[in-house]
């Protein structure tokens, strides 16, 4: 299965263990859009608003592109400044994306409690709670 994992940048210190495990069992794994370049969006940011907006947009437009040709979306979604099961916004428009399109959405953790639990159980993910070998 091609599968694309989907965070907050908090957590791509997570991701390369779980993108070898998912490997291991055959899986074919992309990153975030700027996984490798963690710091763009603050470089955008010192740029002024307008050209921050821009760079939201393409990441929007590029995440929607990528989804299309995955079969899959893994949410990474930890606790973060004491929110547990931390799911941003941006993560959130990408796990909209999925549904959309129709693509399996693995949740790694399960739905946070909050202002979007019924917008993301709506989603039906299948929670893993970190058991990779869910992941079919």
């Amino acid at each position: 299965m091609k599968i694309l994992i989907i965070c907050s940048k908090a957590f791509y210190p997570d991701i390369e263990p779980i993108k070898g495990k998912l490997e291991e069992m055959g899986h074919i794994v992309e990153l975030p859009n700027s996984y490798y370049e963690p710091d763009a969006e603050s470089k955008a940011w010192n740029l002024g608003e307008k050209e921050h907006s821009e760079f939201k947009a393409r990441m929007f437009k590029m995440s929607e592109e990528r989804i299309a040709t995955m079969d899959a979306v893994l949410t990474l979604n930890f606790d973060k400044n004491g929110k547990k099961n931390y799911i941003g916004g941006a993560t959130f428009i990408e796990l909209y994306e999925a549904f959309m399109k129709n693509k399996k959405i693995y949740l790694y953790n399960s739905i946070p409690e909050g202002m979007l639990f019924d917008e993301i159980s709506g989603f039906a993910p299948i929670v893993i709670n970190g058991d990779l070998n869910l992941v079919k």
